[in-house]
């Protein structure tokens, strides 16, 4: 692990990336915790954190220049509840493959009203039922969620469900299911996470979604997810089935 220090910042690569922003690369060098960032003097757009092993989405200094994150492929559980202090103009944010558990540990980023682009695949949140809708209705202003564009239609559905009795029994039990991190309080979910599956498990899934060529594709890797089958290796067994069958 390599810790994020003011001279492993003023050391990354800079650049102008493909939509003219200025951005830090600091992926890859398993950083498990954010910190020091009041070193960039609030100078960038774009952080890319991908590839690391940070596990809490948390320790920026105020940054309003700052736009957008890439966070993919950590082991993110945790939201702070302090992002809108810090990094209020943040309007992306990419959280693929972490470990993001339950439709509450998701409710502090409704407090990001800027924040209109969103992903979260490949974390086990995206199985829980009524997710989408969930999330539209914590962040309203929200444009695209995992590559897929909000329809006006889904806005009306998220507010007529989060009207509902159903819809106040669903946060109410999403609150009861948050995930437990420890000298954070609550309770533990005992159901089966991404960081609970194998190593070849996890790689299948994220080459699967890195690979996806459509939104058709994708909805196809979730629905697998959500039905227990692993993408890939599910298909691999179900060739070497057809062949003991043959």
């Amino acid at each position: 692990m390599v810790k994020l220090t003011p001279e492993l910042i003023q050391q990354s690569v800079q650049h102008i990336n493909p939509v003219r922003d200025r951005e830090l690369i600091l992926r890859g060098y398993k950083i498990p915790v954010i910190e020091n960032l009041g070193a960039t003097l609030d100078q960038f757009d774009s952080f890319d954190l991908s590839d690391n092993d940070i596990r809490k989405l948390d320790g920026f200094p105020l940054l309003r220049r700052l736009k957008t994150l890439l966070l993919n492929n950590n082991r993110i559980v945790r939201i702070s509840d302090t992002l809108a202090e810090e990094i209020s103009n943040l309007q992306f944010l990419y959280l693929t493959n972490n470990l993001i558990q339950e439709l509450a540990d998701l409710d502090n980023l409704a407090s990001l009203k800027k924040l209109e682009y969103v992903s979260l695949l490949g974390n086990p949140v995206t199985t829980r039922d009524h997710y989408r809708l969930y999330v539209i209705n914590k962040l309203p202003q929200i444009r695209v969620l995992d590559f897929r564009r909000v329809r006006e239609r889904e806005r009306e559905m998220a507010k007529k469900l989060f009207k509902s009795k159903l819809g106040k029994e669903i946060q109410k039990e999403a609150k009861k299911a948050r995930t437990f991190v420890p000298g954070a309080g609550g309770m533990m979910d005992t159901r089966p996470t991404l960081a609970q599956m194998t190593a070849e498990d996890q790689a299948a899934i994220r080459q699967a979604i890195s690979n996806a060529r459509s939104m058709e594709e994708v909805e196809r890797i979730q629905h697998m997810l959500r039905t227990g089958n692993i993408p890939g290796r599910t298909q691999a067994g179900k060739h070497k089935m057809d062949e003991e069958e043959r």
